[in-house]
């Protein structure tokens, strides 16, 4: 058993993933996705009692509860990326790992959701979407299709016999398109921190998305990606 595994871990970077670990990888997510979905309608059960289906106007967290979640936030990320390291053994095989697991994870973070509190009611219903280095504000569904493309360029890149490649071109491409993304989602709450200071988002209620700016970042990124892996 612990030869059978060695084996399936250190296979050759050119080979593709085997159907077990690949499988294994998929319920982690899923099952991970649900403890995520679970933790998140207990935050919001105590930040808003009178109804967890309306996350705005935004209540602020307490400085110790604050710490708590940021550590949690850190602590997925630390999950998800210890899983790459062990799985694989080169690194864009443990990026294919990374992304896979991520995009899975917060697709199947709002499956979860919807599943146990009807939430989110709407396609472009706006979100909580992360603390760290501060608010990640925008429609839920933005952070979703990112997640499915991620998702999808993962589990390709992990079936593929062949190990994809990044040339410095598309290597720029995706990197700046997640930028545009990443200042899409901090854009709304950093004018208002500018503005008025950080408390000052108690009671923020959702406002203008950058979309010109969001869809030229996921399209980048979609561009970008080495969907076509040949052997070299």
């Amino acid at each position: 058993m612990v030869q059978e595994t060695t084996e399936r871990i250190t296979q050759r970077p050119d080979r593709a993933v085997d159907k077990g670990l690949f499988i294994s990888l998929t319920v982690f997510a899923v099952a991970m996705a649900y403890f995520e979905a679970a933790l998140v309608v207990y935050l919001r059960k105590l930040l808003y009692p009178q109804d967890i289906l309306h996350v705005f106007p935004v209540r602020l967290m307490t400085p110790s509860l604050l710490v708590i979640e940021l550590g949690r936030e850190t602590a997925a990320m630390v999950m998800l990326v210890s899983v790459a390291l062990i799985a694989q053994t080169t690194f864009v095989r443990r990026l294919a790992v990374f992304v896979y697991l991520f995009g899975l994870w917060d697709i199947f973070y709002y499956v979860w959701l919807k599943a146990t509190i009807g939430w989110p009611m709407s396609w472009l219903e706006w979100d909580v979407l992360f603390l760290i280095p501060w608010v990640w504000l925008g429609p839920w569904v933005c952070a979703a299709l990112i997640a499915a493309l991620y998702s999808v360029w993962g589990a390709r890149a992990l079936v593929s016999p062949s190990t994809p490649r990044f040339g410095k071109v598309r290597a720029a491409g995706i990197l700046i398109g997640a930028v545009f993304c990443l200042v899409s989602f901090l854009q709304p709450a950093l004018s208002v921190m500018l503005e008025a200071g950080i408390d000052s988002l108690e009671g923020y209620m959702p406002g203008g998305f950058w979309w010109p700016l969001y869809i030229a970042g996921w399209m980048l990124m979609a561009m970008g990606l080495p969907w076509a892996q040949r052997r070299e």
